[in-house]
């Protein structure tokens, strides 16, 4: 090295829900971490497209919204004042004849640490955009590709497109709120979560399937309507609209990561029990981790974080006895009870 970097324990590339647990984590294992986000903020895609959404499935939380649990990820995840580095994608990989690691970043900054988590998600996501000409005229108007603000839809007309998770949770999130909820989708079957599929098709929401969006009609920002086309038969409709939302996905991008050398699955990298990649001493969790009857839910991801901190504990010092930590036995949680 040519000039003297500060040490790390763990450096966790990726400052999404996963990504925090497991900076906490590591934090009550007494290891010195730093967190690298490519955004300018902490929270991931959580908090960068569903700030309002209502999450359900973690464990002891009955409902909070996306902004309200990314919050309380941050407060958690700092307890132990992690280096927290925002605003920077990871580039390159340099490992030193000692075993560490040297992480540059977009901005030719180098990162010094002893092991590596990766928790990216599944890397860049940029959303997938309606695929008609002239849709892009529509993105400061009505057209939306991810919802901040609920209030907006009250007593509108809202279309959506899409038969992912995010659009039936939405149609049923605006179910409620707005005027009327209509749901287009190109396929007769649904792809997300079966509890809310039902939720939704018992509802008031109007689902039309197998359709997709083929024009859109409208004045300066804002669309009036839509024409779809039926998937299998030749035949066409138009909808009256206030709002379209959209969610088609998003294209996925690792970028250099994926250029490291790891073992890769259909774009994840592969990993072992100990969340350990084909490189040792560079784990991952999260969405971009692959292994056999892998669990995509955040609680999963909360559970692969604390294994592979343990497993950068014993990398680091295999000699080591590691434990077993509880924070009901910390006299740092202790002193504040």
């Amino acid at each position: 090295m040519d000039k003297q970097l500060e040490l790390y324990d763990v450096t966790i590339v990726g400052g999404g829900p996963v990504g925090l647990f497991t900076a906490f984590y590591s934090g009550m294992r007494e290891m010195k971490t730093k967190i690298i986000e490519y955004l300018p903020f902490l929270g991931g895609k959580v908090s960068y497209f569903y700030p309002e959404k209502m999450i359900r499935d973690v464990g002891g939380i009955p409902s909070v919204s996306g902004d309200e649990f990314t919050e309380q990820l941050i407060e958690q995840a700092k307890t132990f004042d992690p280096t927290v580095v925002l605003g920077r994608q990871v580039t390159t990989l340099q490992q030193l004849d000692n075993g560490n690691f040297i992480i540059r970043t977009n901005d030719g900054e180098e990162h010094y640490s002893r092991t590596i988590i990766l928790a990216t998600g599944f890397g860049s996501l940029k959303t997938t955009k309606l695929d008609i000409p002239g849709a892009d005229n529509y993105e400061n108007g009505n057209l939306h590709y991810t919802v901040r603000n609920l209030e907006q839809f009250s007593g509108k007309r809202v279309v959506i497109s899409g038969g992912g998770n995010s659009a039936i949770d939405w149609a049923n999130e605006l179910e409620s709120i707005a005027e009327e909820v209509t749901l287009i989708y190109r396929k007769n079957t649904f792809s997300g979560i079966e509890s809310n599929i039902s939720k939704m098709k018992n509802s008031s929401v109007n689902v039309i399937t197998p359709y997709k969006i083929v024009n859109l009609a409208g004045e300066r920002e804002n669309i009036s309507s839509v024409l779809i086309e039926n998937t299998e038969a030749n035949d066409q409709k138009t909808i009256s609209l206030d709002h379209l939302i959209v969610n088609h996905g998003f294209a996925i991008d690792l970028g250099d990561i994926a250029e490291w050398g790891c073992d890769m699955i259909d774009g994840t990298i592969k990993v072992d029990s100990t969340m350990q990649t084909s490189i040792p001493g560079i784990f991952a969790v999260g969405d971009i981790a692959n292994y056999q009857n892998k669990l995509h839910l955040i609680a999963g991801g909360f559970n692969e974080g604390p294994i592979a901190i343990n497993s950068a504990k014993l990398h680091i010092a295999p000699n080591e006895e590691l434990k077993a930590l509880f924070s009901t036995n910390m006299e740092t949680f202790q002193e504040n009870s």
